[in-house]
C-alpha cells in the first residue's frame, strides 16, 4: 500500500509537532511561512532577552532530527481545491505552486499583534524585526503595555526586570489581569510586578486608532474607551488579544462566523472529508486549548486511526490557560499548572535541551552559527 501523503498548512508551535509525530508513517509535506520554528511563546523574553529567546525558539527545520523524512516548502497559501485535493501557494520568488494532498492538516495559527504574522520572511527579515523591536524598547525611558494575557504580563515584568530604569505601565481592562488562568497566577505575578515598581492600572480599556492593526509598537498618548485622561510612553506594546485567524486562503464553508476552522471532537473538519484543524486557527473551545494542550499527539493518532478503519480519540479542551507565563528568569523556568500551582524547574538552561528538544522534540542539532548578531543589539540603553 502506498504511503499517505500528509500536507501540514503551517509549521508553527503545533503543526511542527504534528509533523514530527506523522513522518514515520507517511510522507509529510509542511508548508511555512518562515524558514524555521518562529514560536508566538513568551514574548517579553522576546522582547528583552532576544538572544536567550531564540536559542529556545527561533529554530531552522534543519536542526530537527524528526524533521529530516519532511519535506518542508516557504511560501504562502493563497488557497485549496477540496475537490481534487490541492493546495495553491506562492514562494519566495513570487513564482505560483500547488502541493497535493490525501490529508490536509490546517495549522496557520493567528495574526496577533507585531510578534506574530503571517508574512513571508526570510531568516534575515525574522532577525531584523526582533532586533528592531529589541532596540525600540531599549531605547524607551517610558513603556506602557496594554492588555491582561499573559502576552501583556510577560512583556511588562521582563522590560522591568532588563531595564530597571524604564518606567512600565501595565494597564488591562479588567480587575485583574490573566482572567483565563487561575486567580493563583495573578496573585503571585502581580506582587512580582509591584516590587519591580511596575504600575498597574486595573479598568482601562484603550481606544484603538481607526485602521490601526495593533501590529507595531508605537509612541504618543493612548486614549481610554473607559473614561481616563490620556496616557503617554516612549513606547507603547499592543498586546490586547486582538487575534485573526490566518484563514483568508481557505472557503467560507470551513469557517465559523470569526473565521476560524470548524472542527468536531476529534479535530476532524466535518464539512471536508480528510483535513483536520488544530491550534490556535481550530474553533475547538473559546480558549482554543488545542494549541497549548499537546493536541498534536492525539490528532497524529486520530489521523492514523482514520486511515486504518480504528477508533479516534475525542479531544477534551482545557478549562483554563497554563503553563509559563513570564519564561525563563535567572535560570528558573516556572509552570503554573490550571490549579494556580507554580512548578519551579532550577538550571533551565542545562536540562531544556534534554527535557524539550529531545523529550518532545526527538533531537535538535546545535545550530551552525549565531542567529542573532549580538553587535546589532545593544545590551543597555544607549
Amino acid at each position: 500500500m502506498n504511503r499517505p501523503r500528509i500536507l501540514i498548512a503551517g509549521l508553527g508551535d503545533t503543526g511542527l509537532l504534528t509533523a514530527i509525530h506523522l513522518a514515520k508513517y507517511a510522507d509529510v509535506v509542511g508548508i511555512s511561512s518562515k524558514p524555521g520554528l518562529v514560536s508566538g511563546q513568551e514574548l517579553g523574553m522576546r522582547l528583552s532577552r532576544p538572544h536567550e529567546w531564540a536559542r529556545d525558539y527561533w529554530v531552522s527545520f534543519d536542526r530537527y532530527r524528526r524533521l529530516d523524512r519532511v519535506r518542508t516548502v516557504h511560501g504562502t497559501l493563497t488557497g485549496v481545491d477540496l475537490e481534487t485535493r490541492r493546495v495553491h501557494l506562492t514562494g519566495p520568488d513570487g513564482i505560483a505552486a500547488t502541493e497535493s494532498y490525501d490529508v490536509l492538516v490546517i495549522a496557520t495559527g493567528v495574526t496577533n499583534g507585531f510578534w506574530r504574522r503571517p508574512d513571508l520572511q526570510s531568516a534575515d527579515q525574522v532577525a531584523a524585526a526582533i532586533a528592531a523591536d529589541h532596540r525600540r524598547l531599549a531605547a524607551a525611558e517610558s513603556v506602557i503595555v496594554l492588555g491582561g494575557g499573559a502576552a501583556a504580563v510577560s512583556s511588562a515584568l521582563n522590560v522591568a526586570t532588563t531595564w530597571p530604569g524604564t518606567r512600565v505601565d501595565l494597564y488591562f481592562p479588567g480587575e485583574r489581569a490573566l482572567p483565563q488562568h487561575h486567580g493563583k497566577v495573578w496573585s503571585a505575578l502581580s506582587a512580582r510586578l509591584r516590587n519591580l515598581g511596575v504600575g498597574l492600572h486595573p479598568g482601562h480599556r484603550a481606544v484603538v486608532p481607526e485602521g490601526f492593526g495593533c501590529d507595531e509598537i508605537t509612541a504618543g498618548p493612548v486614549e481610554w474607551s473607559t473614561g481616563q485622561d490620556a496616557s503617554s510612553a516612549d513606547a507603547v506594546l499592543w498586546t490586547i488579544g486582538r487575534t485573526t485567524p490566518n484563514t483568508t486562503w481557505l472557503p467560507d464553508s470551513l469557517l465559523d462566523d470569526r473565521g476560524f476552522v470548524v472542527v468536531d471532537e476529534y479535530l476532524r473538519v466535518p464539512s471536508a472529508p480528510g483535513v483536520y484543524a488544530i491550534g490556535d486557527v481550530a474553533a475547538t473551545d473559546p480558549l482554543r486549548t488545542s494549541a497549548r494542550s499537546r493536541a498534536d499527539g492525539l490528532l497524529a493518532h486520530n489521523i492514523r486511526a482514520d486511515l486504518d478503519g480504528r477508533r479516534a480519540k475525542r479531544f477534551t479542551a482545557a478549562a483554563r490557560r497554563w503553563g509559563s507565563v513570564v519564561g525563563t528568569q535567572r535560570d528558573i523556568l516556572e509552570i503554573f499548572g490550571p490549579g494556580g500551582r507554580a512548578f519551579r524547574i532550577p538550571a533551565w538552561s542545562r536540562l531544556q535541551p534534554f527535557i524539550v528538544w529531545r523529550g518532545i522534540y526527538g533531537g535538535v542539532r546545535k545550530p551552525a552559527g549565531q542567529v542573532l548578531e549580538s553587535s546589532a543589539i545593544p545590551v543597555d540603553r544607549p
